[in-house]
């Protein structure tokens, strides 16, 4: 029996299925997709290879993972939805929690971090999940690890309210989180439990375990434009965006200024 557990309202919000949709159903969440799959496919040390899909939820990128002809295993802390990445061709999909992996030394190329250190809101807790991580990939595989960035629910009241509306996130409570990036205590039905990192945050925590590591923006500042639609619908203008970001990606300066970080190391 695991040591570890999750909090209630993280597993319940989850359970919900909401979260399911959330990459492919809005301008947003594509953005964040395709972004997420160009970043990986160039930083994976090559072909058909091992992958953990820690925190994979329902497989959406385990999926495209296997697609690509990787063999990805995913663990989830919630059984409902590794019930559902189970069933997709190609995925191993097991329970299990980002602290304590049930896997020997070396048994991967790739370990991805795609959501568990959102809900890992104390920084020991954070430190252990990429050290498992880490203790998981072979000599020269990659550890990579998503994040959510300290200004990601500041920028969502703002934009809730530059569109007239009064849901999501408070002005109070999305200054709070700005100055100290815990959410674990919030009145909005938009998310759940989690913690948003300065980039430095992480930088640091993976040094803890021994990796040097390189940080790239996912979406970037051009993710908060409030018509990002009319730019992801449009061919020409997509491709100009991608084209951007990729060039902006590692730009220290601008790597909190956007909704999510990914952390990648070579082990």
């Amino acid at each position: 029996m695991s040591e570890w557990e999750l909090e209630r309202e993280i597993t319940a919000y989850y359970e919900r299925g909401e979260e399911r949709e959330r990459l492919t159903r809005n301008p947003r969440g594509r953005l964040e997709f395709v972004r997420m799959q160009d970043l990986l496919r160039r930083l994976l040390p090559g072909e058909g290879l091992d992958v953990l899909d820690v925190g994979g939820a329902t497989g959406i990128h385990s999926a495209w993972l296997a697609a690509d002809g990787h063999k990805p295993t995913l663990l989830d802390p919630v059984s409902d939805q590794v019930a559902v990445a189970a069933a997709l061709p190609g995925v191993t999909a097991l329970v299990g929690d980002a602290r304590e992996l049930p896997f020997e030394d070396a048994s991967f190329d790739a370990v991805l971090l795609m959501g568990p250190l959102y809900h890992l809101v104390e920084r020991e807790e954070r430190v252990r999940a990429i050290a498992e991580a880490r203790r998981c990939a072979r000599p020269g595989g990659l550890v990579a690890a998503v994040t959510i960035n300290r200004v990601a629910g500041w920028n969502d009241h703002l934009l809730f309210r530059a569109g007239g509306d009064d849901k999501g996130i408070s002005a109070e409570a999305s200054l709070r989180v700005l100055r100290e990036g815990d959410l674990r205590f919030f009145d909005q039905h938009m998310f759940t439990t989690a913690y948003l990192a300065h980039p430095w945050e992480v930088a640091s925590e993976f040094a803890d375990v021994g990796l040097d590591a390189t940080q790239y923006s996912v979406q970037g500042f051009p993710g908060f434009i409030p018509q990002l639609e009319a730019l992801v619908d449009d061919p020409a203008g997509f491709a100009h965006l991608m084209e951007g970001l990729r060039e902006i990606e590692t730009e220290p300066s601008l790597l909190g200024a956007g909704n999510h970080l990914l952390t990648a190391a070579k082990v």
